[in-house]
């Protein structure tokens, strides 16, 4: 491929990319001051440790997925996913696995710890992407009985897989959107009609069922139905946010004016920043974000649309409406709209993991997006 062609990607994606990473940066430098300053006596640790682990690798990984040909993750994705899950498997180990908040979701690596599950995201997609179009080239979708032993059975036992390790780990929330992202794959695939309905149902028992068998989970409803359930618990951080939420008004307060950031607010950093963000720039700034990642999911499935091939499509799309669904799902429960959750705001909230894989999930978009020899 010429360099000519390679630089021929979709620069507003790239352009949208780069401005939703500052806009982390701006807001995690704000909100980060205070709290740093506290506990380690210096204002910018925090934001140079998501720089660090965050955002430099990311951008390797980025370049890393952008130049690696799209047949070679298609080719090594069973290989990636299985290495993914053994990792994932790890956190259970002494001295391997790190817990935290009661959850044993990070890997200690000796000079940093890591998420398994949050690379899983990107992996699986990636697999089902590959596992999917090469089922359809086997299946002839008018012999239903063929289409249920070939596609749906197997797809099924895939999922429940990923959902054990999940539950295991006590990540609901990232098990959510795996679930939605795969049932939305599975439905953009030529399957019949019938399967993701059935798929969504089980999907759907399946989480219900888990946040029945855990109390805390069961509170979360409960609080989100009604604020008053457990005041100084949950309910109190879902206050707290809506108060940062509502004092920013129209315009906000501006860039480092928050006041629930000097500890009225938890998580401040990873998932309530965005409450934050919207006490300092308001209405205005919150509705420009949001359209930011809808307009990431539009410039995603506009790839998809362009690109013939069934593995990009499905890349594409289950990239594009992973960002979009969970970034969504992170404001609505800062609005008071969704239940709490515990994922992270993409490229905004603190975490190195999140954000090297979302900066990597970029890289084969533009992948994607880039011209092909016919």
């Amino acid at each position: 491929m010429t360099l000519r062609r390679i630089a021929q990607f979709d620069s507003i994606l790239a352009l949208l990319a780069l401005v939703l990473v500052l806009v982390g940066i701006l807001v995690l430098a704000s909100v980060s001051a205070v709290f740093s300053q506290e506990r380690l006596g210096t204002s910018t640790y925090y934001l140079f440790h998501q720089m660090t682990y965050g955002l430099a690798p990311g951008i390797f990984l980025g370049i890393v997925a952008f130049v690696i040909p799209l047949s070679w993750w298609k080719k090594w994705a069973p290989l990636l996913l299985l290495g993914n899950l053994g990792l994932m498997a790890l956190v259970f180990v002494p001295k391997l696995g790190l817990a935290s908040g009661g959850a044993a979701r990070w890997l200690n690596i000796g000079i940093a710890s890591f998420q398994p599950s949050e690379f899983l995201k990107l992996i699986f997609i990636l697999y089902l992407a590959a596992w999917l179009a090469s089922r359809v080239e086997k299946t002839s979708f008018q012999k239903q009985k063929r289409s249920l032993k070939i596609m749906l059975l197997p797809f099924l036992m895939i999922m429940a897989v990923i959902v054990v390790l999940l539950a295991l780990q006590s990540d609901l929330s990232t098990l959510g959107v795996v679930l939605a992202v795969a049932i939305l794959m599975y439905f953009s695939s030529p399957t019949p009609l019938w399967h993701s309905m059935l798929v969504s149902l089980i999907g759907l028992a399946t989480f219900v069922a888990l946040i029945r068998i855990a109390p805390y989970r069961m509170k979360r409803i409960l609080v989100f139905l009604n604020l008053n359930t457990d005041p100084q618990g949950i309910g109190y951080q879902i206050k707290q946010a809506l108060i940062a939420v509502g004092s920013g008004g129209i315009f906000g307060l501006g860039l480092g004016m928050s006041n629930q950031k000097f500890g009225f607010l938890p998580q401040t950093m990873s998932d309530s920043i965005f409450a934050i963000f919207a006490e300092e720039t308001g209405f205005i700034g919150s509705a420009i974000l949001i359209l930011l990642f809808l307009f990431f999911l539009w410039r995603g499935v506009s790839i998809a649309k362009r690109n013939r091939d069934t593995f990009s499509q499905l890349c594409a799309i289950g990239i594009s409406s992973w960002i979009a669904l969970q970034a969504l799902v992170n404001i609505g429960a800062m609005i008071g709209v969704v239940p709490l959750t515990g994922i992270p705001l993409p490229f905004i909230s603190y975490g190195g993991s999140h954000l090297a894989v979302e900066l990597m999930s970029v890289g084969i978009l533009l992948n994607i997006s880039k011209p092909r020899q016919k």
